[in-house]
């Protein structure tokens, strides 16, 4: 790996911190990743735009590509869709995590919004107090605020 991206030791580094990190890349049997400067089978995105490459201009079965790259055939269908869809963003992992607030559905929306006084500022700990007591469930005041301020615009 050139030093003109720090080493490899930095790249490695920023891929993680990105997500694009490929969490397997000894399951990669492709040798150009293994003996070139340029392909790096450290880089998720770089792994996969290859992989989808191999099959659509090298014209190679997607079994032996799937085989090649170390991933199960849907993994291989689920990186094409989503390059079909996005493009090249479309084979960065996505972020961890929840999408929104999952708590926070249209029933107890309703039940928050029931239980504001127009013209009163909104007490998201005592709302969040009722949602536990009544609904059992647990959600955080500033949860409560942000949910009831995105829905009033």
């Amino acid at each position: 790996m050139s030093d003109k991206y720090g080493g490899k030791r930095a790249k490695i580094d920023a891929l993680r911190e990105e997500g694009a990190l490929n969490p397997a890349p000894e399951k990669l049997r492709d040798p150009k990743f293994h003996d070139s400067e340029f392909f790096d089978p450290n880089d998720i995105v770089q792994v996969r735009y290859e992989m989808l490459r191999r099959v659509s201009v090298d014209k190679a079965s997607v079994t032996q590509v799937a085989d090649e790259y170390g991933v199960s055939r849907p993994t291989y269908y689920q990186a094409k869709a989503s390059f079909d869809t996005a493009g090249i963003a479309g084979l960065a992992p996505a972020k961890p995590g929840p999408r929104g607030p999952h708590k926070i559905d249209d029933d107890v929306l309703a039940f928050l919004r029931a239980r504001l006084l127009p013209g009163e500022p909104v007490r998201a700990r005592e709302l969040a107090k009722l949602v536990r007591d009544e609904l059992d469930i647990d959600l955080h005041p500033r949860t409560i605020e942000r949910a009831l301020k995105k829905t009033s615009k």
